[in-house]
């Protein structure tokens, strides 16, 4: 496991400095294809909530998995209205989990302190995704933010020293996590953290986010799985595809069902960008959730 992740890290960074100046040559925004990317590869490391959904019900004594369904669309649900409404909060508070949830899933060992230190690490690990667009590509990734009826640079603290100081505080977070691990394990947080910054100075934050999260975060996560579901890879990842593919899909048909609607309010590119971040947004609270309560129960069995 340990001898995949290293590779598949080595792989992404050597795919982030191979792809970069492509985009600089070919300089077009595969807004559309960001979508689809998402979609299919982005969606699927989450697709297998309904399995561990049904395993928490069990430690809590509940037989009808239909109660997770009901309880994870409802959270779903209100996340999406508590957006409509409070867009600033709502989004202020997913960068918050989002960097939290990228700095805790990426880091691929075991680590724990007191008192919400790890929290706080693992925070300042994963804030590195939010922070390296909004140093490297100030403008584009502001643009994003408006379209999401969010202007993150009306905070005058927002500016290029306390950013800089975040993406050093984030840097020396991934050191000081992986500090007691091996050198491959050093290598990997290392090398992810490069990757960020060379995607997020080359391409645009749209891009660079994408290539992030659907082939380093969603398919480490989904490495992962296949190793829950089998101790071989083949078999392993028979069964991951075969259980992703339902959810994945349904996923996928509201997302785009969401982008048809909106596009007859906003231009085609603001509706795939407000149901990228605000379809993530209403998919990763619960999700986290789901693996926060999954995580604390089977530590008490």
């Amino acid at each position: 496991m340990e001898k995949i992740n290293f590779k598949h890290s080595i792989i992404f960074f050597n795919f982030c400095i191979l792809i970069s100046p492509l985009y600089l040559i070919s300089n077009f925004e595969p807004v559309i294809l960001c979508l689809f990317l998402i979609l299919i590869l982005g969606i699927s490391h989450g697709a297998l909530d309904n399995i561990k959904g049904e395993k928490l019900l069990k430690l809590f004594g509940y037989k009808q998995s239909i109660a997770f369904y009901f309880i994870y669309i409802i959270i779903s649900l209100l996340i999406i209205i508590l957006w409509l409404i409070l867009p600033n909060i709502i989004l202020l508070l997913f960068l918050i989990v989002a960097a939290y949830h990228f700095g805790k899933e990426d880091t691929i060992f075991s680590f724990k302190r007191k008192f919400f230190i790890s929290e706080c690490l693992f925070f300042l690990k994963g804030s590195t995704v939010i922070i390296a667009p909004l140093l490297l590509k100030r403008e584009e990734t502001n643009e994003i933010f408006k379209i999401l009826n969010f202007d993150i640079f009306e905070a005058k603290f927002f500016n290029n020293e306390f950013l800089i100081a975040m993406l050093c505080l984030s840097f020396f977070s991934a050191l000081y996590i992986s500090k007691k691990q091996n050198t491959n394990l050093k290598g990997v947080m290392i090398m992810d953290f490069f990757s960020l910054i060379i995607l997020n100075f080359f391409l645009s934050p749209i891009l660079a986010f994408t290539l992030y999260f659907c082939f380093l975060h969603s398919i480490r996560h989904s490495i992962s799985l296949i190793f829950e579901l089998s101790k071989s890879f083949k078999p392993g990842f028979k069964k991951f595809i075969n259980k992703a593919i339902p959810l994945t899909f349904t996923t996928a048909i509201m997302f785009l069902f969401a982008i048809y609607f909106l596009n007859n309010f906003y231009k085609l590119d603001e509706a795939i960008y407000k149901v990228i971040f605000i379809g993530l947004a209403s998919l990763t609270f619960p999700h986290i959730l789901l693996e926060y309560l999954l995580e604390k129960n089977e530590k008490r069995t």
